[in-house]
C-alpha cells in the first residue's frame, strides 16, 4: 500500500497549518475560551475561507469533493493547534452522512421515498456547509451528549435511539433538526473547549431524513467518520505535547545543564516520538479503508483510535513528568493540549468500546487469519496519485 499523499494534499494541508499557527496562537486560545460561547465566529469564519469548510463536501453542492484521506491530514493540524471549535463534525463527519444520503437519493437507491424526496434538503446543507454558513451537530448512540449543539443551526438526531446503546438501531429514524425546535442543557467539562450538551427534542415527520436500515448504515459510517476525525487529533496533540515538551526541556537548566541532555528524559521523549510514529501509518490506513469502503474499515479505523489514543496519552504522562508536574498547571501551554486529549479519549466510543468491537472482528467464527502488518499494509492495492 502506498501512502504517498497527493501534491494537493500536502500543499492544502501547509496552507492550513501556516494559517492556524498565526490565527490559533496558545494566548489567542486563552481568549476563546473565556467566552461564553468558548467559540469564535471569526476563526470559524477565517478557516471557511481557507475552503476548510468545503474539503468533504461534493463538486456538485460547491465543495472540493476531498475524501477521508485528506481529513486523516487536517484532523491532526486541527489536533495540533487545539482548535476549539467542532470544525471537523460539520465539514467532515455531518458533511460525510449528508453527501451519503444525497448520492443515494441521486442514484436511486435510497430505500424510501423521503429520501428519495430529500436531495434538495441536503444540498442546500452541503452548500452551506462548503460556504462556512452553517453549523451542524450530531448525536449517535455512543455520544449520549452532543458537542457544540449550543451553537449549531442544526443537529443531527436519531429517533428510538438508547443512549445506553442497547436499541434495535436498524429501527431507528435520522432526523436534521433545526436548534431553536430543541431543548439543550449544558454539561461541564474537563476541557473548556468542548462545550457539551443533552439534547431533548421531539421528531417530526418534516425532520425525517431516512429510516430503519439505511439510517443504520449511514450512522454507522458515521461512527467511523467520528472515530477517525478524533484519532486524527489525538495523533495531532500528541505531537504538540511532544514538541512543547522538548522546547521546554531544551531550555530548562539544572545544575547547569538543560535538563534535555539527561538520559532519563531523553528516553521519556523518545518512547513518546515512537509512539507516534507508530500509530500514524494505522491513522493512514484507516482512513484509506474508510475512503474505498473497505469491508474490515471498521476494524482499521478502532485499531487507529487506539494507537492514537495510547500516543496522545503517553505524551500527555511524560509531558508532565519532564515539566516537572508543572505542565498540569493554567499558565503553562501544556494544560491545553492534555486536557483536550483526555476529553476527547471518551468521544465516539471510548478505549473499552473499540477494544471490544477488534475483538469482535478478530474472534468472529469466520475471521480471516490474515491480520498482522504484512497484510494489513501490503494486501491492497497500491493507491493511485494524483498530481495534476
Amino acid at each position: 500500500m502506498d501512502f504517498t499523499f497527493t501534491d494537493d494534499e500536502l500543499a492544502f494541508k501547509e496552507a492550513i497549518s501556516r494559517f492556524l499557527m498565526t490565527e490559533a496562537a496558545p494566548e489567542a486560545l486563552r481568549e476563546i475560551w473565556e467566552t461564553d460561547s468558548g467559540r469564535s465566529p471569526e476563526l470559524r469564519a477565517k478557516m471557511a475561507e481557507q475552503g476548510l469548510t468545503a474539503l468533504s463536501v461534493p463538486e456538485h453542492a460547491g465543495g472540493l469533493g476531498l475524501n477521508d484521506v485528506a481529513w486523516s491530514l487536517m484532523t491532526q493540524e486541527l489536533g495540533y493547534y487545539g482548535i476549539p471549535d467542532s470544525m471537523a463534525d460539520t465539514a467532515y463527519v455531518a458533511a460525510g452522512l449528508l453527501a451519503a444520503l444525497s448520492s443515494a437519493a441521486q442514484n436511486g437507491t435510497a430505500q424510501n421515498s423521503t429520501a428519495q424526496n430529500s436531495i434538495a434538503q441536503t444540498d442546500e446543507l452541503l452548500g452551506g456547509i462548503a460556504g462556512g454558513e452553517l453549523r451542524l451537530a450530531l448525536q449517535h448512540p455512543v455520544n449520549p451528549l452532543v458537542a457544540d449543539a449550543h451553537l449549531a443551526d442544526f443537529i443531527l438526531l436519531m429517533e428510538g435511539v438508547n443512549p445506553a446503546g442497547n436499541t434495535d438501531i436498524s429501527q431507528a429514524a435520522l432526523h436534521c433538526v433545526p436548534r431553536r425546535d430543541v431543548d439543550i442543557s449544558l454539561h461541564p467539562s474537563i476541557d473548556s473547549s468542548r462545550r457539551l450538551s443533552q439534547v431533548s427534542w421531539q421528531p417530526k415527520p418534516e425532520t425525517l431524513l431516512c429510516r430503519g436500515d439505511e439510517a443504520a448504515a449511514l450512522m454507522e459510517e458515521t461512527l467511523q467518520r467520528g472515530a477517525l476525525s478524533v484519532a486524527g487529533q489525538l495523533l495531532g496533540l500528541a505531537q504538540r505535547m511532544l514538541d512543547l515538551s522538548v522546547d521546554y526541556v531544551a531550555q530548562r537548566k539544572q545544575f547547569g545543564r538543560a535538563i534535555g541532555s539527561f538520559q532519563a528524559v531523553k528516553h521519556h521523549l523518545a518512547d513518546v516520538a515512537a509512539k507516534i510514529e507508530f500509530a500514524r501509518p494505522v491513522l493512514y490506513r484507516a482512513a484509506w479503508a474508510l475512503a474505498h469502503q473497505q469491508p474490515e474499515s471498521g476494524l482499521y479505523v478502532s485499531q487507529a483510535r487506539l494507537a492514537c489514543d495510547d500516543a496522545a496519552q503517553l505524551a500527555a504522562h511524560h509531558g508532565i513528568q519532564v515539566h516537572g508536574a508543572m505542565g498540569y498547571t493554567w499558565e503553562v501551554d501544556l494544560q491545553m493540549f492534555m486536557k483536550r486529549s483526555w476529553s476527547l479519549a471518551s468521544s465516539w466510543g471510548d478505549r473499552a468500546f473499540h477494544q471490544q468491537r477488534i475483538n469482535t472482528a478478530l474472534f468472529a467464527h469466520d475471521a480471516s487469519l490474515d491480520y498482522g502488518p504484512a497484510d494489513t499494509f501490503g494486501s491492497a492495492p497500491e493507491r493511485e496519485v494524483n498530481n495534476a
